[in-house]
């Protein structure tokens, strides 16, 4: 298991070391890990050997065996992200906490819901269905990526109207990794007696991210990305002042008394338990390390293929570069140049896997490395 005897900004950390601790990737440079990471090696055979011992006994083995051990792997993750682990449920991924707050939130008709074009897609297309199913209103504020923390903050106030009910933010966005100023709107939102949700889907375990701070009502992510957990593993956040109010997006087998519970991946029926052994190493892992050495690392290998990529003609990088916030992901583009047949050439040719984005008249491929990766990675590539 790997250790680090400091878990400080610019501690010391092997990352050669760090790099023995993942599944080798090949055939291709994963440029894509935005979208989904390999785990470390512990926490693959984590998940191995607890599908096996569930197969020995599986009524019995998942659910007194396993199971049992979610509230002590709540109360780590509680430690992580500020917040009481009594307001954590788990399931699968952000899109479907997500669900649970759009779907939750109790709303009339002609209330109105404020979002961004640059929020998640199905995000987007839950408030839509709202919308037309309940005749809620659905308002969407225009900013430029590249403007600053003012002016988001600014074009936030003036979208903002007497009937909004609940503001949906994301903090990092997954098109160019822009980190939004949620704190500040959260503060703002709540001024104005409107509900805030989150998505952090790519800030959390990227970067040190505190709900008590972040001031939100709903904080939604996944557990695959940047905290290295198993694929199908999520964390929802609710307010202890919101779980009474928020309805959840599946019905209890028995109903349960008024807490966080009732929004727990159990409801789903039978599941697979071993996926979530995987999240205490996976834990135990990010710990070791740091998550402030993890956000330095991560931004360090931006910087690194960005000025190294600086001197292509009509190179233009659509993320914020000169700021404490950069983590992994970032966009660009190059004029006159398709992006998505870039996006082929690269994984064709070269076997590097970037993710061609499109939002808008936006469009381009995004890159986001890992830690898992080093500077001298694209040279074991032949250009």
């Amino acid at each position: 298991m790997l250790e680090c005897t400091s878990c400080a900004t610019n501690a010391v950390v092997d990352w050669a070391r760090v790099r023995e601790s993942y599944p080798v990737q090949h055939p291709l440079l994963n440029l894509n890990n935005a979208a989904v990471s390999p785990p470390p090696l512990v926490v693959e055979q984590a998940v191995i050997d607890a599908y096996r011992f569930v197969s020995k006994n599986p009524d019995v083995n998942m659910w007194t065996g396993l199971d049992a051990k979610l509230p002590d792997i709540k109360r780590q993750l509680a430690t992580i992200v500020d917040c009481s682990a009594g307001e954590i449920a788990l399931n699968r991924n952000a899109s479907e906490g997500l669900s649970v707050a759009i779907f939750g939130i109790p709303l009339s008709a002609g209330e109105r819901v404020l979002v961004s074009p640059w929020d998640y897609p199905c995000a987007l297309g839950g408030w839509q269905q709202r919308q037309a199913r309940e005749n809620i209103v659905v308002d969407t504020v225009a900013f430029d990526l590249l403007a600053s923390d003012d002016e988001i903050v600014a074009a936030y106030s003036c979208a903002m109207r007497p009937d909004t009910r609940v503001l949906h933010l994301t903090h990092m966005l997954h098109w160019t990794g822009r980190v939004l100023p949620v704190a500040r709107l959260c503060a703002l939102a709540r001024e104005r007696g409107i509900i805030t949700i989150v998505d952090a889907a790519q800030s959390f375990a990227q970067m040190p991210v505190s709900f008590r701070r972040l001031g939100c009502d709903f904080f939604v992510t996944s557990l695959h990305k940047w905290l290295g957990a198993p694929v199908g593993n999520g964390m929802l956040i609710i307010n202890r002042q919101r779980i009474g109010e928020t309805w959840p997006l599946l019905a209890p087998f028995d109903a349960p008394p008024d807490t966080v519970d009732k929004f727990d991946h159990w409801n789903l029926g039978t599941y697979n338990s071993a996926l979530q052994a995987g999240i205490e190493p996976a834990i135990r892992f990010h710990q070791a390390i740091g998550v402030a050495n993890i956000h330095a690392r991560l931004s360090a290998l931006t910087r690194y293929w960005t000025a190294r990529a600086a001197d292509i003609d009509g190179l233009r990088i659509h993320t914020p570069l000169d700021t404490e916030t950069l983590g992994a992901v970032s966009l660009f583009s190059i004029d006159g140049i398709d992006a998505a047949r870039l996006e082929r050439k690269l994984r064709q040719s070269f076997s590097i896997h970037v993710k061609y984005r499109r939002v808008g008249q936006l469009q381009g491929l995004r890159v986001s490395p890992h830690i898992y990766m080093s500077e001298a990675d694209h040279l074991q590539k032949k250009y």
